[in-house]
Formats: C-alpha cells, structure tokens, sequence
C-alpha cells in the first residue's frame, strides 16, 4: 500500500476513534441527567407535591455531576 494511502488510513481512524469518544461522552451525560430526573420524580410522585420542585433540583445536579 502507498504511503499517502496508509496515511489516509490513519487519518480516517483518528476521526473515528474522536467521534466515538465524544458520542460517548453525550450518552453518559443523557443517562447521568435521565437517571437523577427519574429519582426525583419518583420521590416527588410518593410525596405527592403540587410543585415537582425535586425534580426540578435533580435534574439541576444530574446537569451539574454530568459536567464533571
């Protein structure tokens, strides 16, 4: 195989492999969000609040621990 060839090669791997990195990290922060959301509208439900004020704030922190 020609150089320049396998130098494509490579390159188009590179983008992939930073493709796949960042869709990734995408899919962890919609669960970390989904999963803190979910607890707080579990604990609002068994409390029955008006306002869903937890999970309100949960889905706040998930937002925020997701960003770490």
């Amino acid at each position: 195989m020609p150089e320049n060839e396998q130098n494509e090669v490579k390159d188009i791997a590179k983008n992939t492999s930073t493709y796949a990195k960042y869709a990734g990290l995408g899919f962890q922060m919609m669960v970390i969000i989904g999963v803190f959301t979910f607890v707080g509208y579990k604990i609002d439900e068994n409390a029955a609040h008006d306002t869903k004020w937890v999970t309100a704030v949960l889905s706040l922190i998930g937002v925020f621990v997701s960003c770490i």
